[in-house]
């Protein structure tokens, strides 16, 4: 069956997609508009998702970057941003078990604030991911570069861009061939993660402590002054894309109700906390300075300072585990976007078929994967993290004035097993923090996000003016 648009002569169009009947074009996909993804991921599944996707830039990309910009005091950024999360991730629990669909923040901000909202935010999700997803695959490729290193075997940086869209592609077409396998990874990878960390951090903590090693001399914590911390704080937000990765498969969640608060919030509790330890061991073991000269794998280096070879080769490796888990987690994440917002009939919906043998939708994850592999490719490590940041941020703070609309209006349909603490304190506090952090960023990066939200605005009027939606389906 061809791709199915808006009516030309004008006429609304209800529901999540035209009504077309469910009709099967070979025994590999289906487009239908009664098709829903499977609910195969659990609490333990969310969870290794969120954390998955953010630990890996936030513990093992950034302290070198981080702390070359603000010093000591990239510790506060990482807190600035955990506090920022934390204020949409509320919003965003309760919105999410009142819709429990796959699409995330694009599914609530189109229910709460209509469809050019939804549509430009939609839109610029997928190129948020796409951005994000880039950023964690070159993290990725210097891992696996610096791992072959520590195994003795000598490769040149070139490689780097290479490896990660090598395993770009691959985790890409892991995702097809099912959402199960794919959290399988993501659980196995999180939990040995974890793991190494806490061994490395309690270690690393103590002898920060003074309480076993030598002491180290302090340093100034603020060297460049407080402004350098909050623009350390809008680069290293990528850091925190992960809990709202998790809303994108809500259609895939076992009680959602339950899980998915638990999930968000839990998320960023745990890495939020890990960051700000991660950066507070590693400024005391080499300094401020010395991190910025080793740049995207300076903590290969924290971990040779407190436990010589061993320790080095276990922050290769989990740096490597962790790059790989929120590249897996990011592919994931961005296909469900996509596929969402195809099956509104703001993209053709082509893009929202599943595939019969694994219930995936392989079309989406390809719509995923190119971009991802193109992005990948410029190895921009900075960039593609702002940019991630700044159009994730836009949808942030929509979240949380899609949840005030909602709560003003308070539709039939609308009904969430969650709600969120200290409203509206709470909620419009996320919002202006959210647009606030964007300031903060580097002209560059809010140029290229200001573009992207302009060229979706211009695909909504030329290809969905027509479509409306109804509040919940």
């Amino acid at each position: 069956m061809g791709d199915t648009s808006p009516s030309a002569d004008g006429t609304n169009i209800e529901g999540e997609s035209p009504q077309v009947e469910p009709t099967i074009e070979t025994d590999e996909a289906t487009i239908t508009d009664d098709a829903e993804l499977e609910r195969t991921i659990g609490l333990t599944g969310g969870l290794a998702i969120g954390i998955g996707t953010m630990i890996g830039a936030g513990i093992f990309v950034f302290p070198g970057l981080a702390a070359g910009n603000a010093g000591p005091a990239a510790a506060a950024s990482f807190a600035i941003g955990a506090v920022v999360a934390l204020l949409v991730a509320l919003p965003a629990s309760e919105l999410a078990t009142a819709m429990p669909k796959s699409g995330g923040g694009y599914y609530f901000i189109s229910r709460g604030l209509g469809t050019l909202a939804g549509a430009v935010v939609g839109l610029s999700l997928w190129f948020g991911l796409v951005f994000a997803t880039a950023f964690y695959l070159v993290g990725f490729g210097f891992y696996a570069v610096d791992t072959l290193a520590e195994l003795g075997i000598a490769v040149g940086n070139e490689l780097v861009i290479p490896i990660a869209v090598l395993f770009g592609a691959g985790f890409t077409v892991l995702n097809v061939t099912g959402t199960e396998n794919a959290a399988k990874l993501q659980n196995g990878i999180v939990a040995l993660l974890l793991s190494i960390l806490v061994v490395f951090l309690g270690y690393g903590g103590l002898d920060a402590a003074g309480i076993v090693g030598d002491p180290s001399a302090p340093e100034q914590f603020a060297p460049f002054g407080t402004m350098p911390i909050l623009t350390t704080a809008a680069l290293v937000f990528t850091s925190y894309l992960g809990f709202a990765q998790v809303a994108t498969v809500a259609g895939e969640m076992k009680d959602p109700g339950r899980n998915l608060p638990l999930a968000m919030v839990g998320s960023v509790i745990i890495v939020g906390v890990l960051y700000v330890v991660t950066i507070f061991v590693a400024t005391s073991a080499l300094g401020s300075e010395r991190l910025a000269e080793l740049g995207e794998t300076a903590m290969v280096e924290v971990g040779r300072h407190y436990l010589g070879a061993a320790g080095a080769f276990a922050i290769v490796f989990g740096g490597l585990l962790a790059t790989m888990s929120s590249a897996n987690a990011s592919v994931l994440s961005t296909s469900r976007s996509i596929y969402a917002v195809s099956r509104d009939a703001l993209l053709p919906q082509r893009a929202s078929r599943i595939n019969l043998r694994y219930g995936t939708p392989h079309v989406a994850l390809g719509m995923a994967g190119g971009p991802i592999l193109v992005l990948t490719a410029t190895g921009q490590v900075e960039l593609l993290a702002e940019v991630a940041s700044f159009l994730h941020l836009i949808m942030y703070g929509l979240i949380c004035v899609a949840l005030i609309a909602l709560r003003r209006n308070e539709p039939d349909w609308y009904d969430p097993d969650f709600r969120v603490p200290g409203y509206p304190i709470v909620p419009a506090l996320g919002a202006l923090a959210s647009f606030a952090l964007i300031g903060f960023m580097q002209p560059a990066s809010q140029l290229i996000g200001l573009a992207i939200m302009l060229v979706t605005a211009g695909w909504y009027f030329y290809y969905a003016r027509d479509v409306t939606l109804k509040g919940k389906l």
